[in-house]
């Protein structure tokens, strides 16, 4: 399936809903194909993205071995009430 740019930005929801059913379709810009959007119903993450969790300017920090833990403590109280 093909549709526009213009057609995915105003009908998002049902374009989402033939990707599940259909599994793929391709969005065009100005006639041309751009991008193309496909189904993730029974596709395994890979493993590499798995294991690696934080990613992009995080990644080599060493506080964010535990991404889960470091939000915890940046979410911790300062001052405690009691």
């Amino acid at each position: 399936m093909v549709v526009t740019a213009k057609q995915l930005k105003l009908q998002t929801s049902r374009i989402l809903k033939t990707v599940q059913r259909a599994g793929r379709i391709t969005v065009t810009l100005r006639g041309k194909p751009i991008a193309e959007i496909s189904s993730l119903a029974g596709k395994k993450l890979a493993k590499d993205l798995l294991e690696y969790r934080a990613i992009g300017m995080w990644a080599d920090r060493k506080d964010m071995k535990d991404p889960s833990a470091w939000v915890r403590r940046i979410r911790k109280p300062r001052y405690s009430l009691h």
